[in-house]
């Protein structure tokens, strides 16, 4: 750009210098037409030609500057250049090496790049087996020591708390007779009476040689009280005939209706649950008449609804939601035989039939884990009603359900790898398995007793809690002769 301007201003120089030059005369000295004069004329032409001269040393000198740059900048990229080709060169012997170590490393192992990275990860999975075995023992141990501390506490409140007597439910009921002559009237004319009775009752009146005495026996606590009540009266008024009969039965069962809605009221105060529905209250009324394993329902219903209030209050959650569903959890056993499904999504819907919260009708729904529990009150409620069926004497069982327990458990342990012998022990609450040493290592131990754990969570149903012990045991004999 200076040059351009140089060059400019030259040009217009040597213009300018020229007319002047055309306007000067001949004669030196004398003046210029229209008064110039000559000596001023050819000092500015001096001057204009010193500035001219002065600009083009300055464009010589930037010239010059600039061809020594462009020589600085060739010179640069060459090395560039050069540069770039020496690191492809490196790059180039780098990977020869790289693979000339490699078939060093291959030829020495005697494995391929394939075979040693199978090995090492083979390694690696070893060693991650290893510290997740390790870290899943620390982590159960740390959780299992802080959860009983926090359950024992909550347990022992809650058990100190409420002290209850137990007596074990059965099928049948018995009727006392004042005397044994009383046993003809009741079976009557060619066993006209007793055949009343049966069919109006719906249960079995067995008449033995058990004196003094007459069983009823029925599956239906509420026809087998019914039944009881029907005889009785017909005992105290002594007149005993099918007309007779029928009318102490209908008399018995609407005083048995009366009863039952007393008993729900009385469960209903005994729990402290408030502003239930009037059609709930009869229905939990019936539970007195239906028994679980030998534990009565009505009885075990209160029982879970104190336990659930208790350990609510000890948790901080919902104590009165967790005391209402805890009471009516078992309410659809009243109706199962009426409606099908499961008791408690049978209890659950009934009772969102009957205006209780949602909270209460999942906490039902979730106690035997039909639903997931989405709720610490549901949860409560689950605890609280194993705690109540798994206590020493409230339930019992058959023989063969017992057996068949302890044989599930053996088998579901003794199907793993490594599993020597197993022992079911303390009537299903413990089992024992014992591993062959050379098979299973101390963390295969660790690990075979937590998946057994969890497998019978999973396929086994089973009250309380199942302790799984792992024995792994190696010795060395040798005799000295």
């Amino acid at each position: 750009m200076e040059i351009v301007i140089a060059a400019a201003l030259l040009a217009g120089g040597l213009i300018l210098a020229a007319a002047v030059y055309r306007r000067t005369p001949a004669a030196a000295g004398s003046p210029a037409p229209g008064g110039v004069d000559a000596a001023e004329v050819d000092a500015d032409l001096r001057e204009r030609r010193g500035e001219i001269v002065r600009i083009e040393e300055r464009i010589l000198s930037k010239e010059e500057s600039l061809d020594l740059k462009r020589t600085e900048l060739a010179r640069r990229e060459q090395a560039l250049d050069d540069r770039a080709g020496q690191l492809e060169l490196a790059q180039e012997e780098l990977a020869a090496a790289q693979a000339d170590h490699q078939r060093a490393l291959e030829r020495v192992a005697g494995l391929t790049a394939a075979q040693a990275k199978q090995v090492l990860l083979k390694q690696i999975e070893a060693q991650v087996r290893h510290d997740s075995a390790r870290l899943v023992r620390q982590i159960e141990e740390e959780t299992k020591r802080d959860a009983d501390r926090r359950v024992r506490n909550i347990l022992a409140v809650c058990m100190q708390r409420l002290a209850a007597g137990h007596a074990a439910e059965t099928t049948v009921s018995v009727v006392q007779l004042t005397s044994d002559d009383m046993k003809g009237r009741i079976i009557g004319r060619e066993g006209r009476n007793i055949r009343a009775l049966e069919n109006l009752t719906g249960v079995d009146f067995i008449i033995d040689d058990t004196p003094n005495a007459v069983v009823l026996s029925g599956f239906d606590g509420v026809r087998r009280e019914v039944a009881r009540l029907t005889l009785e009266k017909l005992l105290q008024d002594g007149r005993i005939h099918p007309a007779r009969i029928e009318e102490m039965f209908f008399q018995a069962k609407s005083e048995l209706d009366d009863h039952i809605v007393e008993l729900g009221e009385h469960a209903v105060l005994e729990a402290n649950v408030q502003g239930l529905d009037a059609e709930l209250i009869k229905i939990l009324g019936r539970l007195k008449f239906r028994t679980s394993y030998g534990q009565n329902v009505l009885a075990h219903s209160i029982e879970v609804a104190h336990l659930a209030s208790m350990m609510a209050d000890e948790l901080g959650a919902g104590a009165t939601t967790a005391r209402r569903a805890a009471l009516l959890h078992d309410i659809g056993k009243a109706v199962s035989h009426e409606i099908e499904g499961p008791h408690a999504l049978v209890g659950g819907d009934l009772a969102r039939r009957h205006g209780e919260p949602e909270a209460v009708a999942h906490a039902m729904d979730a106690h035997h884990n039909e639903v997931e529990p989405q709720t610490v009150e549901a949860v409560i409620v689950q605890a609280a009603d194993a705690l109540s069926g798994a206590r020493p004497g409230a339930r019992g069982e058959s023989l063969d359900q017992y057996v068949k327990r302890l044989r599930e458990l053996e088998h579901l342990a003794s199907r793993h790898v490594g599993v020597d012998k197993v022992y079911a022990m303390q009537a299903g609450r413990e089992i024992r398995v014992m591993v062959t040493p050379s098979a299973l290592d101390d963390d295969g131990a660790a690990l075979l007793s937590h998946e057994i754990a969890r497998e019978i969570e999973k396929e086994l149903e089973y009250p309380g809690q199942i302790k799984v012990t792992v024995i792994r045991e190696s010795r060395s004999v040798e005799y000295a002769r």
